[in-house]
């Protein structure tokens, strides 16, 4: 009896050692082929599993070694919602740096910082939502019309800005190894979607052929050529379907058309739109398996757990879930989120890298790039040593000024006053009032401000708007519109402030303007001897507002969008036809063209060299000469436009951009920019959607703006232009 006990437990010992020495199951082993390891898992898991799953907050599975798993992250200018990280200028202010470089080198601090607040999340064992590595981020929407609260998050109102900055974005998200992701990138909201806020949710956005591929479409095919890892389909309808469950939109452009091979993911809770909102189904299960067909791999919301009962009820089969899960499962592999720690290179990244010095300055380097000059009738740059300076203003000292929507926070927000007391000399006197509330008018009618102002050498108002006021819908709580920004004018009360300061004061007032979006800034140009765009800068923003005011450094942001002089020149909001909108269709005067910004440098650009005539489907080598003939270094934004010759019956653009290029000159330098014209950025799109070769002349224009008359009469260089004859 006693030899037999021996026995079993050496069979039992030997079996525990094979145990130990079995391979691990393929899901889970990283030398495997991504698709081996997908399959494997996959059959593992039972149908509900399976749905969880899809859903932005699965649960853990702990037989399988499965750990939860928030897919909701955002990162939009810096990691959000998810603790201290560094806090770059919103989206917007990037956009006004026309600095694709800058795109790159920002999102790759962002990406840095993610993955290191990951790691460090995980080793605590916290898997929360924002604290994951699937990013929400970028927004390529064009920002088509002023009164949309949530154009700040977008790059402006031009295809070939939004595309490039966009695509650098997306590299800098997702790193340079082309087996792991650092972050995993999301292209958003497919599309045609830029507001109403308020009817978000039931809204059809109908767009003609030609706008889809002119406007609507050409930033989101540059990110998926881009490889970016997502795309998050709209709210909205586009045509008659909801973008959720949109045949052409998902299946016929994104899958079929562009090859698109990432993942699909809902706009939160855009799925329960189908039986709430559009009422293109009755039931969630409905809904669930429509979305499933047209190809939303995963659900931010409460849907895809009705997928099992979708399956039971014939409304779609397992082996569509398996195909659809596959694709998501495909990201998380990449992202390492099955492997070993130390099996990906961006596990070392530690927390050091969190809002440290070398990322701070990139923020300030950022928002230095992405603050516009709208006026300036000499007063700036100011002296930092004059006697005494004054500050006021509701945004003087208000943090939200600085952050925009969908921000992150860290201990060392730089608000506008606290750059600007930083940036003058300690010799000299600084005061500070708020003066007035950011939207009504002061209760006791007290003025403490006025008489300050005028026995101070310099006087600073910060204006503007800022969440509270515009944003998405429910974050911006003192808009009575949803975030939109159906007044197109500055609170009253804060023209009636700017009016007092200005009243028997002689000394340099200078208007500094805080908002993500186009305002009615005619008085305010009227009254102010300066006018400085500051957007949302993030922060550092105050830092940077200081550098160009006291000429630190040049400015050399351009406007990504036009500031129209009021809502009366644009066509009604709920449109999303072209005509009249933006630069490329606006013919009545703007208050400030798109491409617009001033300098403490001065450009002037030579004659331009290009071939006579287009050969037939070859590019068009284009050369302009700038030479910067001021006192002052600076760097100039060179922009490239086209202008077709108008054709009876036809939507042509008045102007389009197809290139721009950075350049930093000392005083007297001038050097040689060379672009390239591809047969694609000539030609134009017709009516049906096609590109077609121009039939005309076309004009070229190199130039530090937007070609028109606007731009000259506001103080912006002369472009060099020239006409190419084309076959």
């Amino acid at each position: 009896m006693k030899k037999r006990l021996l026995f079993s437990g050496f069979l039992a010992c030997l079996s525990l050692s094979g145990q130990a020495q079995q391979a691990p199951a393929a899901y889970l082993d990283p030398s495997k082929p991504v698709s081996v390891r997908v399959r494997d898992l996959l059959s593992r898991l039972t149908l509900e599993e399976k749905a969880d799953q899809m859903m932005y907050n699965s649960k853990a599975i702990e037989r399988l070694n499965i750990p939860a798993y928030n897919w909701w992250n955002e990162a939009l200018h810096g990691v959000g919602r998810a603790g201290a990280a560094t806090v770059f200028p919103q989206a917007i202010g990037l956009g006004a740096s026309f600095d694709d470089d800058l795109a790159l080198r920002v999102s790759t601090a962002i990406s840095d910082e993610a993955r290191a607040m990951y790691n460090a999340a995980v080793a605590k064992g916290y898997r929360q939502q924002y604290s994951g590595l699937t990013f929400w981020t970028p927004n390529i929407n064009i920002f088509r019309d002023p009164r949309w609260g949530r154009g700040q998050e977008t790059y402006g109102e031009d295809p070939t800005l939004t595309g490039r900055l966009g695509v650098a974005f997306v590299k800098g998200l997702q790193g340079p190894d082309p087996q792991h992701l650092k972050v995993a990138a999301c292209a958003k909201h497919f599309a045609v979607h830029s507001g109403p806020e308020k009817l978000r949710h039931e809204f059809n956005a109908v767009a003609s052929p030609q706008d889809l591929q002119e406007t609507y479409l050409p930033a989101f095919k540059q990110l998926v050529d881009a490889n970016v890892e997502a795309v998050m389909c709209a709210y909205n309808a586009t045509n008659g379907e909801p973008c959720c469950g949109n045949t052409y939109l998902l299946q016929d452009v994104l899958r079929k058309q562009w090859g698109f091979r990432g993942h699909i993911v809902s706009d939160c809770w855009a799925l329960v739109d189908f039986y709430q909102g559009h009422k293109v189904v009755k039931t969630p299960a409905e809904a669930a398996a429509l979305a499933l067909q047209r190809g939303v791999n995963l659900n931010c919301g409460s849907v895809y757990p009705y997928l099992p009962e979708a399956v039971k009820k014939g409304l779609t089969t397992e082996a569509q879930m398996d195909s659809s899960l596959a694709i998501l499962l495909r990201t998380k592999f990449k992202l390492g989120l099955f492997d070993a720690p130390g099996s990906s290179p961006y596990d070392k990244l530690s927390t050091d890298v969190i809002n440290s010095p070398k990322h701070r300055a990139l923020a300030r380097e950022a928002a230095q790039k992405s603050i516009v000059l709208l006026k300036n009738n000499g007063v700036l740059p100011l002296r930092n040593d004059l006697a005494k300076y004054f500050v006021t203003g509701p945004n003087a000292a208000n943090l939200d000024a600085l952050l925009g929507n969908y921000y992150g926070v860290n201990p060392e927000m730089k608000t506008i006053l606290e750059g600007l007391v930083a940036g003058v000399s300690p010799a000299s006197q600084m005061q500070y009032r708020p003066g007035a509330l950011l939207d009504r008018p002061n209760q006791n009618g007290v003025d403490w401000v006025s008489g300050t102002a005028r026995t101070s050498d310099a006087t600073f108002v910060v204006l503007g708007i800022n969440g509270l006021l515009e944003g998405e819908e429910g974050e911006s709580i003192a808009s009575p519109s949803f975030g939109d920004r159906l007044d197109y004018n500055l609170p009253q009360n804060q023209i009636d402030f700017l009016r007092g300061l200005r009243k028997n004061n002689q000394q340099p007032l200078v208007a500094i303007i805080t908002g993500g979006s186009p305002m009615n800034l005619a008085e305010v140009h009227e009254l102010a001897d300066a006018v400085v765009l500051a957007w949302y800068p993030g922060q550092e923003g105050g830092n940077a507002v200081a550098d160009i005011v006291f000429g630190k450094v040049s400015p050399s942001g351009k406007l990504p969008i036009t500031f129209p002089k009021s809502l009366d020149q644009l066509p009604a909001y709920e449109s999303y036809g072209m005509l009249g909108r933006t630069y490329r269709y606006m013919t009545q005067e703007p208050l400030y063209p798109f491409g617009y910004g001033l300098s403490y440098a001065k450009f002037e650009y030579g004659t331009l060299k290009l071939p006579k005539k287009a050969a037939k489907n070859k590019p068009v080598e284009v050369e302009a000469t700038v030479r910067n003939t001021g006192k002052m270094a600076g760097e100039e934004v060179v922009q490239l436009y086209l202008t077709h010759t108008p054709r009876q019956g036809q939507q042509i653009p008045r102007y389009a951009l197809k290139n721009f290029r950075r350049v930093a000159l000392q005083p007297g330098a001038s050097t040689t920019v060379k672009f390239t014209l591809t047969p694609e950025q000539l030609a134009l799109i017709d009516a049906q959607g096609k590109s077609v070769a121009p039939t005309g002349p076309v004009t070229i224009a190199v130039g530090g703006s937007l070609p028109s008359a606007r731009s000259q009469t506001l103080g912006a260089s002369k472009p060099a232009t020239a006409t190419l004859a084309v076959r």
